[in-house]
């Protein structure tokens, strides 16, 4: 692929829904802005079908970008209708496109939903295909050799085994989401999908009816990919100094959800290393050692099994000290290059040495099968790969732990100490260089797009009612819609990269709709009595508005508090509580009950979608700040220190700004949603960052009285 034409960075266009005026000339834009305008195939196709004129601002932008090879940053507003935005023009480019989310239901709206509307109303059938990480997908080599080695007394295997064997006869994906009669944590997926350490490739006797192979293949020939974020930087990982891929090569990506980018590349662009992971590659090597035996009795000495029986005692005692070493910790805690002594390194070594024995003799068990039966029969040629393929594994564990020993400066390293799946990881700190130089200089045409990119700034009027609305303008040297914190983190700083801009405002009505109070009589986030605070202040607002309320706290001790906290004080109202029921579950009975009270953490600032009536309040905690002594992020605020750049200015308030948007933005889903955001963080009126993160904020009117939000529920329950 050639990389985009360097030159000055295009001028950035700030598109408001208001703004559309027919007479885009020719070429792609015209023909995308047709087919999405008021006299255009859809109009048709559809009835009640609405232009509008935000989401043709963004197709032809979409479309320029597309023909161009241009990088684009898109901010679309909710409502805005981006989905379609891009998949027309997309569709229409001719061109080879993946189309990158980071949610999977966003990827089913797009595939059941949004792909067929596309293809119906312009009269198109788009070769589309799907692809999902290889976990995703069973392996049949390796579930035919579990299948051949199962313990046949363990009932639940057996059933297990059962289940699977009646879904691979009607199954055309192999997609393991399909197996619904199979508890979604039974062990035996770890051992029957597919992987990138233990997948053979052509040598496979599966090869053929793979269906890693099939998915691959519908890919090459298809001219729309959509896949994950994840599978996506999975892919550019591959696509390094020894080259591999697994999504086919393309001309053009398209990210929705782009806000999310930095932190999932962070995953892909370092390495893990957790026990599950060795504990898999034990077990592998064990079968394959017990079924090299079965073919030839004198090849493995029963000794030699003890090899492959020692790495889980290995990796429990290495996995335990390192524990030990960082002490107590939630969440990730760093590891730090100096910790790399004593007990500790002993322990490293310790499995280090127990990993290159296990890797040495299925190296030379794989080699003496093939010496000895040199036509290979499909069982001996099967083990041979096997072993070879856990050789393969164990080299790379090693490699990757000595990678993590030895962190050097613009790395960091981390350790995540849960107790069933502990973990331990290292990633660069700073991967700017690494976006511009694997994706913008790479890939001919990038789009960027999300309901939240900038930290913009926006005027504030206060109305004669004393109730704050925010305008439309910037104010005076000001900017709507800042992209600069998401080009700083993604590379797209440097004024060599032409880029893009557009900023589609909402089609919304939000200082109509919605209600944003700002209380300033609470005690300050970091008080002790902020929780029993909050949860009086969230008991009258929920009296106020007859519950449906979205209560978002920023940590898992706010969340346990607050959630004890509401049953007790609203006991009459059903209280549901994140980790009570899994998410889609607690989303279902939110929906039905409509009057309900859902306290959740993180997991539920985004991506989720009640519309009407069932929310009406959301109440936000406190401001999002990112936890400063997360590994990940002290190395970046201490790279930016060293920068001479102001950690807090720089980092923290952007990427704050980003998620309150998101927070925001779970009331307002539909043009007749209606209600009450809820800010309890007295921060934002009384410090000078607070007005930074209300600009940022769609055009709500503003509050600090509880009477006034009483007055507006009323008006919102009529």
């Amino acid at each position: 692929m050639t990389p985009p034409s360097a030159g000055a960075v295009s001028p950035r266009t700030k598109l408001s829904a208001g703004d559309h005026k027919p007479g885009w000339s020719t070429g792609p834009a015209a023909v995308a802005v047709a087919a999405l305008g008021p006299d255009g195939p859809l109009a048709r196709a559809f009835a009640g079908y609405e232009a509008r004129p935000g989401q043709l601002e963004m197709a032809s932008a979409v479309a320029e970008a597309l023909a161009d090879d241009q990088i684009l940053l898109v901010e679309a507003g909710t409502g805005t209708g981006k989905t379609l935005a891009y998949l027309v023009p997309a569709v229409q480019s001719g061109r080879k496109v993946v189309v990158s989310t980071a949610t999977r239901a966003l990827e089913e709206q797009i595939l059941k939903s949004d792909l067929p509307l596309v293809a119906h109303a312009l009269g198109l059938q788009p070769s589309v295909a799907v692809m999902k990480g290889l976990g995703n997908y069973l392996c049949r080599r390796r579930y035919r050799d579990l299948a051949a080695t199962a313990d046949p007394n363990s009932p639940r295997l057996s059933r297990s085994l059962r289940i699977i064997d009646q879904w691979l006869e009607r199954t055309t994906s192999g997609d393991v989401a399909e197996l619904v009669d199979l508890p979604e944590d039974d062990p035996i997926l770890a051992q029957i999908t597919a992987s990138s350490d233990t997948r053979i490739g052509h040598q496979c006797p599966h090869h053929e009816e793979c269906f890693v192979t099939r998915m691959r293949r519908a890919a090459e020939r298809a001219r729309l990919v959509v896949v994950n974020h994840h599978l996506f930087f999975a892919d550019l990982a591959l696509r390094g100094p020894h080259p591999g891929r697994v999504i086919p090569d393309y001309d053009a990506v398209i990210f929705d959800e782009a806000h999310q980018l930095e932190d999932i590349a962070t995953t892909f662009f370092g390495v893990r290393v957790s026990r599950p992971r060795i504990a898999v590659l034990a077990r592998d090597a064990a079968q394959g050692l017990a079924r090299a035996r079965a073919l030839e009795p004198g090849l493995v000495p029963r000794s030699s099994s003890a090899l492959a029986e020692d790495v889980e005692p290995a990796s429990a005692t290495f996995f335990a000290a390192l524990a030990v070493a960082v002490g107590q910790g939630e969440g990730r805690v760093a590891v730090e290059r100096d910790l790399w002594c004593g007990d500790l390194r002993s322990r490293w070594l310790d499995l280090d040495r127990v990993l290159e024995g296990l890797g040495a003799l299925a190296t030379l068990v794989a080699t003496a099968l093939r010496d000895r039966d040199p036509a290979m029969s499909g069982t001996a040629r099967s083990v041979a790969d096997v072993l070879e393929v856990v050789a393969r594994r164990a080299e790379l564990l090693r490699d990757q732990l000595a990678a993590i020993v030895d962190t050097g400066r613009g790395l960091v390293a981390w350790f995540e100490p849960d107790p069933s799946r502990p973990a331990l990881s290292a990633a660069p700190v700073d991967l700017a260089a690494l976006f511009r130089t694997q994706v913008f200089e790479r890939i001919p045409s990038v789009v960027l797009t999300s309901a939240t990119l900038t930290t913009g700034h926006r005027a504030v009027v206060v109305g004669s009612d004393g109730i704050a609305l925010t305008a439309d303008a910037p104010p005076s040297g000001g900017s709507r819609g800042d992209f600069g914190y998401l080009r700083g983190r993604l590379g797209l700083a440097d004024p060599g990269l032409s880029v893009m801009e557009a900023v589609v405002e909402s089609p919304f009505d939000f200082a109509g709709s919605v209600l944003l109070y700002l209380p300033r009589d609470l005690p300050a986030p970091g008080d002790a009595g902020f929780a029993a605070a909050a949860i009086r202040r969230i008991a009258d607002l929920v009296a106020a508005t007859g519950g449906g309320a979205f209560v978002l706290t920023t940590s898992l001790r706010s969340l346990r508090q607050l959630g004890a906290g509401l049953r007790a004080a609203l006991p009459e109202c059903r209280v549901l509580v994140q980790g009570d029921a899994p998410k889609s579950a607690l989303i279902g009975e939110f929906r039905g009950t409509e009057d309900a009270v859902l306290v959740a953490t993180m997991g539920f600032w985004e991506g989720v979608d009640v519309p009407g009536r069932a929310l009406r309040l959301v109440v936000l905690e406190k401001v999002p700040f990112a936890v400063p002594t997360d590994p990940v992020v002290r190395a970046r605020a201490l790279a930016l220190e060293r920068d001479g750049k102001n950690p807090f200015v720089d980092l923290f308030v952007p990427a704050a700004a980003i998620t309150l948007k998101q927070g925001f933005g779970r009331l307002v889903r539909t043009r007749r949603d209606r209600g009450i955001v809820a800010l309890l963080d007295g921060r934002v009126t009384s410090r000078g960052y607070g007005r930074r993160l209300l600009d940022a904020l769609p055009p709500a009117r503003r509050t600090t009285e509880l009477s006034t939000v009483r007055e507006f529920a009323a008006s919102m329950l009529v």
